[in-house]
């Protein structure tokens, strides 16, 4: 018989469910059989604010498993991964994308409008934070961390404390939680992290029969998508203190498909908010997501991102899809 193929994961019930779907995903298309095999990170261990944990917090222990040889591919939520490339490793496959966007689950099946002033708003994301005191609606907006069930006990539960949290929608629909959304959010309003709803299925690049193997989940609208977004996360050199949002939508245009890219760098206190949008083709998503980087550097979101937020190319991390 045929060893299992070694799928590297994070032990959250969300890592766990989207590693598990892409595993049945392998098997269905390859036949090939697939293990999950756990892997704890440093994101895992610690308690501080996403944040502070540092670049690459909920990637690296998996990424030096895929090196070390113990496991043979694994899953991230593509948000999570530094944009710069990982000596020796591939990302072999972007499975189809979830739906990127924001997803609101407040008491009483508010809306976002029908939150009274001063109503409390958790969520773990400094691009949210900033995104909601920009919408001016006089919302108390508190940092909170874990995992999803853990995140909607603070408005669902029998200890609730808050009125709403902001999470992402893609990691609700993979744990068939989507009953518990009151408002999927408008990118207009709550434009989404880079390659939210993504993931990343990563394996050694001298694996040339796995890669192979691999690419038969490809879906290449959405890997143009989160090429434009990350390319145009890159060229801002953000680090994590600063607020970055982008969203690329592919459309059928007058001369074949087109990619249209919204992207913004808003200050955490919601007071300077800069939004461009650019189109291109497929073909050139990596140069569309440059271009709008460049032209946002160019209105002084350098001045937004700041010293302390400059850490150099390469070195993002926005925190896990929960």
């Amino acid at each position: 018989m045929t060893a299992p193929l070694r799928l590297g994961t994070r032990g959250s019930a969300l890592a766990m469910a989207q590693s598990g779907q892409v595993a049945e995903a392998v098997t269905a298309a390859t036949g090939r059989p697939v293990e999950l095999v756990e892997v704890v990170t440093a994101g895992d261990r610690s308690s501080a604010p996403v944040h502070r944990l540092g670049v690459g917090v909920f990637v690296s222990a998996l990424r030096d498993a895929l090196t070390a040889g113990t496991i043979d591919f694994a899953v991230h939520s593509y948000k999570d991964l530094p944009t710069a490339a990982a000596g020796g490793l591939h990302i072999a496959a972007v499975p189809a994308r979830q739906d990127p966007r924001d997803a609101l689950v407040a008491r009483e099946g508010r809306t976002l409008a029908e939150l009274p002033p001063g109503a409390t708003v958790g969520t773990g994301a400094l691009r949210r934070i900033a995104q909601l005191h920009a919408l001016g609606l006089q919302l108390e907006v508190t940092p909170i961390r874990g995992n999803v069930d853990t995140r909607l006990g603070r408005v669902l539960g029998p200890e609730a404390d808050l009125d709403a949290v902001v999470l992402a929608r893609a990691g609700l629909a993979r744990l068939g939680r989507l009953d518990v959304i009151t408002e999927s959010l408008d990118p207009m309003l709550m434009l989404p992290a880079p390659a939210q709803g993504a993931l990343a299925v990563e394996c050694r690049v001298d694996d040339q029969d796995l890669v192979e193997l691999l690419a038969v989940l490809d879906h290449a609208p959405s890997r143009a998508a989160v090429t434009a977004e990350r390319a145009f996360l890159a060229t801002l050199e953000a680090g994590c203190s600063a607020p970055v949002a982008a969203y690329a939508e592919l459309a059928e245009g007058e001369t074949g498909d087109e990619i249209y890219l919204r992207g913004a760098v808003i200050s955490p206190d919601g007071t300077r908010d800069l939004r461009l949008s650019r189109t291109g083709t497929p073909a050139d998503a990596a140069e569309i997501g440059k271009a709008l980087a460049a032209e946002l550097l160019d209105l002084g979101a350098d001045s937004i991102l700041g010293h302390e937020g400059h850490t150099g190319p390469g070195t993002q991390q926005f925190g896990s899809t929960e």
